[in-house]
């Protein structure tokens, strides 16, 4: 049994986690991020990119990125050919060595590859940071029509989840996604999920903003599977303690 959650994130993480990668990428990737978040939501429903991580967004930021820096570096190149075809310049020499253009010719690409490696490095940082750095790890077990989750770091701490029937719902609460028990978490924390389904699998992410996150199971292998939603809160560290 697998699961799928649909998250939002709405601006880079500032946690002391992520400063050289926050330094590295500069404000304006910041401001990107936020506004195609914003349009993420708007457009809620309407594609498959809202429930992208922050990880994914550096991933995405990285490979725009190295696409601009090729296509400007094919532009140049371009450029010269076209005015070395067109140009009545000739350059008539009895030099067998140009050690100046053979030096530019080494320089030019070894800063393209050094530009390359700064936001690449970054992102390695950062990766291991989220596969070392934890601060609350939760276990999730799948059964046949309902949740079970225990958080590791909080002894005795278990929980089933079951789904709300109709009349159990409030006004508000969104049909065959609430449920009785939400999983509440901390904002700003490293996460790590272990979802139990014969197999380990591990989850690691950092939820940004507070809010309820609902989701649902995605392989529909049995009984009524598709009735099985997942509810995560996200609430304050202050109001996570008590």
């Amino acid at each position: 049994m697998s699961f799928r959650l649909l998250l939002f994130d709405y601006r880079i993480n500032n946690g002391p986690e992520s400063s050289l990668s926050n330094y590295i990428f500069g404000h304006r990737y910041q401001r990107e991020i936020y506004f195609s978040k914003l349009l993420n939501n708007y457009f809620q429903g309407y594609n498959l990119n809202f429930s992208n991580s922050l990880f994914s967004s550096y991933i995405d930021w990285f490979h725009s990125f190295n696409s601009r820096l090729i296509i400007g570096v094919l532009l140049f190149v371009t450029s010269i050919f076209i005015y070395l075809v067109f140009s009545n310049y000739y350059f008539k020499s009895k030099k067998i060595e140009y050690q100046f253009g053979e030096l530019l010719c080494s320089v030019f690409p070894t800063v393209i590859l050094l530009v390359q490696i700064v936001p690449s490095l970054s992102l390695l940082y950062y990766y291991g940071l989220i596969n070392i750095d934890r601060q609350v790890s939760v276990k999730v077990t799948g059964h046949q029509w309902y949740w079970s989750y225990e958080v590791g770091d909080i002894p005795g701490l278990e929980f089933d989840s079951y789904i709300k029937s109709l009349d159990q719902l409030n006004y508000g609460d969104p049909r065959l996604l609430e449920v009785d028990n939400r999983c509440v978490i901390p904002i700003d924390t490293n996460i790590r999920f272990y979802a139990i389904r014969g197999v380990l699998r591990i989850l690691r992410y950092n939820f940004p903003v507070i809010g309820v996150f609902y989701g649902q199971c995605s392989e529909i292998c049995g009984a009524n599977h598709s009735f099985i939603p997942i509810a995560l809160e996200v609430t304050l560290f202050d109001s996570f303690k008590s």
